[in-house]
């Protein structure tokens, strides 16, 4: 195991080279950079030729493409992801300022996701070929076909058109500030996240617990006279939950994509919102630090799925 976790580091760091790498490229192939959105904002008629000059100047941006990455490798190795152009602070302080916000949404959609994809998938499996079952495989299928804006749209709309609540999109609310205004703000995307990033697990849980419940150690244990419920939880569920830690760790990734999505829709200042906002202004350093620090949660996140798995399942060897 000690020799698998080092080799799956060191794919790891391969990987966030090529992620930082890509990411660097993209950016700098865009058709415009700060320095002419920065001058284009004063609205000055004049040529502003010289006035782009002497902001790339001033931003480093003037030097060639190779100067430029290796400066910024340089500085990804000593853990320094750079500095914003527009607010001169580090990356690391604007991720800091935005991070409460996005944990919030975050461990909301991930309580949601599985919260409601584990029982569901089980209820569906026990319930085979009952109206139960009809009824939440069909709200399975349609969290998979229904993308997490759209959901969330509907769930907006919902709410407004019957008066619900209010959503404070202007506001900065926290649940250890205002905890009724961060649950109105939270709950539409929490629950439209959720349900997009629980819908595969419904099912794919559902199919492992109906070829788990079909073995013979199950008929044995319902043999001897075990209640049903003892037999699905403590011998139905441990087995067919394994292949599902897989997906629920790619589950975690689509949950950060979907976040981003959520949080521009909501006007949500996390890191999702930040990094649209970068990429939309330009402001290279934080948004690649930020594609970055995404590509190591997801890579670290997959890891752990795999070293989890090999735990719970004592047949599992890696070498």
């Amino acid at each position: 195991m000690t020799n698998y976790i080092i080799r799956r580091l060191l794919l790891n760091v391969l990987v966030l080279w090529f992620v930082a790498t890509l990411v660097f490229v993209a950016t700098h192939a865009l058709p415009s950079d700060f320095a002419e959105k920065r001058v284009a904002s004063s609205f000055s008629l004049t040529d502003q030729t010289e006035a782009i000059k002497f902001a790339r100047e001033q931003l480093g941006t003037d030097k060639p493409l190779w100067y430029q990455y290796g400066k910024f490798m340089g500085e990804l190795s000593r853990g320094d992801l750079g500095t914003s152009y527009e607010t001169s602070k580090s990356t690391w302080s604007e991720l800091g300022d935005r991070l409460p916000s996005t944990l919030e949404l975050g461990s909301l959609i991930v309580l949601v996701s599985f919260s409601l994809s584990i029982p569901i998938g089980i209820i569906s499996a026990v319930k085979q070929d009952t109206w139960i079952d009809y009824v939440l495989r069909a709200f399975s299928i349609l969290g998979v076909a229904m993308p997490v804006f759209f959901a969330a749209l509907l769930m907006a709309l919902f709410v407004v058109r019957f008066s619900l609540f209010e959503i404070d999109v202007v506001g900065r609310p926290h649940f250890w500030t205002d905890p009724e205004a961060a649950a109105k703000l939270y709950v539409v995307p929490a629950l439209a996240g959720g349900v997009s990033g629980g819908a595969g697990i419904m099912r794919i849980l559902r199919s492992q617990m109906l070829e788990v419940m079909r073995q013979d150690y199950i008929r044995t244990a319902r043999a001897k006279g075990l209640q049903d419920s003892k037999v699905w939880v403590r011998h139905a569920m441990k087995n067919a939950m394994l292949p599902v830690l897989t997906v629920m760790g790619l589950t975690l990734s689509g949950i950060v994509g979907g976040q981003i999505i959520l949080e521009n829709m909501f006007n949500i200042q996390g890191i999702g919102r930040f990094l649209f906002t970068s990429l939309n202004t330009r402001d290279f350093p934080p948004f690649q630090g930020t594609v970055l620090i995404i590509g190591f949660v997801i890579v670290t996140t997959n890891l752990a799925v795999d070293v989890v798995y090999a735990w719970l399942d004592p047949r599992i060897r890696y070498t």
